[in-house]
């Protein structure tokens, strides 16, 4: 079990507030399938991907990019219990959609890439420390169900 100090849970509630979802999940999800090509393969319904200005572009994915971060919502709402509040997501990206686990990884960094350079000064050592713990915890999290 993770142990979460006031200061982490201020920061990570903070941090989920002042999002803009639709703007950081569309940027977030495109960064990865631009940086890391392989990962296109999961998203082939959903239209034109074929170049980075067709990625930024496409509709579906900036739909299920604010969806990715919506989903972050259950983290931040069951810190004390992310891996229970995970295991359906877990269990549906393993034994249906056969998601390599490693992309959740890739998807935190450009996660991270992109709310740090977002919020700037702001994104100072202790909120990226904190973050990344939490993103390390829903990674496990939805890692769960391969192991």
């Amino acid at each position: 079990m993770v142990e979460w100090s006031d200061k982490e849970r201020g920061i990570i509630n903070s941090l989920f507030s002042t999002l803009d979802y639709e703007d950081i999940g569309s940027k977030t999800l495109s960064r990865c399938l631009i940086v890391y090509p392989w990962t296109q393969g999961y998203f082939a319904k959903f239209g034109n991907i074929s170049s980075p200005e067709a990625i930024k572009s496409n509709p579906n994915i900036a739909t299920h990019g604010v969806k990715i971060l919506h989903g972050l919502d259950r983290a931040v709402k069951n810190m004390d219990n992310i891996k229970q509040a995970y295991t359906e997501l877990s269990v549906l990206h393993s034994d249906k959609l056969h998601v390599d686990p490693d992309n959740f990884t890739l998807l935190s960094d450009c996660l991270t890439i992109v709310i740090a350079a977002k919020m700037g000064n702001s994104f100072n050592i202790e909120t990226q420390a904190t973050f990344q713990k939490f993103l390390a915890v829903v990674v496990s999290a939805l890692r769960r169900q391969y192991h």
